[in-house]
């Protein structure tokens, strides 16, 4: 029987497996290789659209997290005047930064939320069929219940992402440009001042504007980054992840919940933040959404 096909809507069915799950030779949270197994699932074959969340919202009246002002009570020493519902929106600095500091190319924008995805006076007008971004992860679990889904577990979302491709550094093999060809959505130039995709198309694209893998599924690996469902517990090796924040706990210093996220995003780059890759994976807390987070759903059988 073939390990794929098509039935559902938009879906892909995934036929389970053992499968070497991790990797050793890249980033330590990664590490150990391990082997794993995963049982049939049917997996969406692209992450959730501005369209399709749009879809949601209409017939919900669903309000995502960003769209709340957080409170001060959740987080102490937070500025008064913070307390304002937002987003944190990649902000490109105007020349080099020190890569190995705190990643000052975020700001935290007023407004910016899931249809406003860079702040008040932007929209997702013409980004339709992009992922949709500034996605908590009560929002994505939230979209999964109304349409009778649920979110990947890491080893669920590793496997679907791997394509069939057992040990391969990418989801289409071990190198990242076959013949100088862009397999997936991530940095073009020197990360983060020098932008060198095309006009309109600097952060996120279209879903399936570059090819599937072995299974038939596409922006596994960068766009956005996607939620799962399991928690990050503290890295078997090493330091915790430092290229995108993250305490390398399963509860952050507030209290919340701290999620597996996998799959990389057009900010990953080859000088920075090696992640467009199905072993990599990023801790996220709960309360936080982005403009380069997102989510896809599958259906367990």
């Amino acid at each position: 029987m073939s390990n794929m096909a098509r039935g559902r809507d938009g879906m892909r069915l995934v036929r389970g497996a053992a499968f070497e799950m991790g990797a050793d030779d890249f980033y330590p949270e990664e590490a150990p290789r391990r082997t794993a197994r995963v049982d049939d699932f049917w997996i969406d074959e692209a992450p959730v659209t501005n369209r399709e969340f749009r879809r949601f919202v209409e017939a919900t009246g669903h309000k995502s997290f960003a769209e709340f002002a957080p409170d001060p009570a959740d987080y102490p020493g937070m500025p008064p005047e913070m307390a304002r519902a937002g987003s944190i929106v990649f902000a490109p600095p105007q020349g080099p930064v020190d890569l190995g500091g705190a990643p000052d190319w975020w700001s935290f924008v007023f407004g910016a939320c899931w249809h406003a995805p860079l702040g008040p006076d932007s929209s997702i007008d013409g980004i339709e069929e992009h992922p949709v971004v500034h996605i908590a992860a009560s929002d994505a679990e939230a979209y999964a219940e109304w349409a009778g889904k649920s979110l990947p577990t890491e080893a669920e979302w590793e496997y679907a992402a791997r394509g069939g491709l057992a040990g391969a550094s990418y989801a289409w093999g071990d190198e990242l440009e076959p013949g100088g060809r862009a397999m997936a959505k991530i940095w073009q130039g020197i990360f983060p001042h020098d932008n060198r995709a095309p006009a309109g198309l600097e952060r996120t694209s279209p879903v399936r504007s570059y090819p599937s893998n072995g299974f038939g599924l596409f922006d596994m690996i960068g766009n956005v980054w996607e939620w799962t469902r399991d928690s990050f517990g503290p890295p078997p090796a090493g330091d915790a992840p430092k290229c995108c924040g993250g305490s390398g706990s399963s509860v952050s210093a507030e209290g919340f919940a701290v999620r597996v996220t996998k799959g990389g995003s057009h900010l990953c780059a080859p000088n920075y933040c090696q992640r467009y890759r199905p072993a990599a994976r990023w801790p996220q807390t709960v309360d936080t959404s982005t403009s380069h987070l997102g989510f896809r759903c599958i259906v367990r059988i």
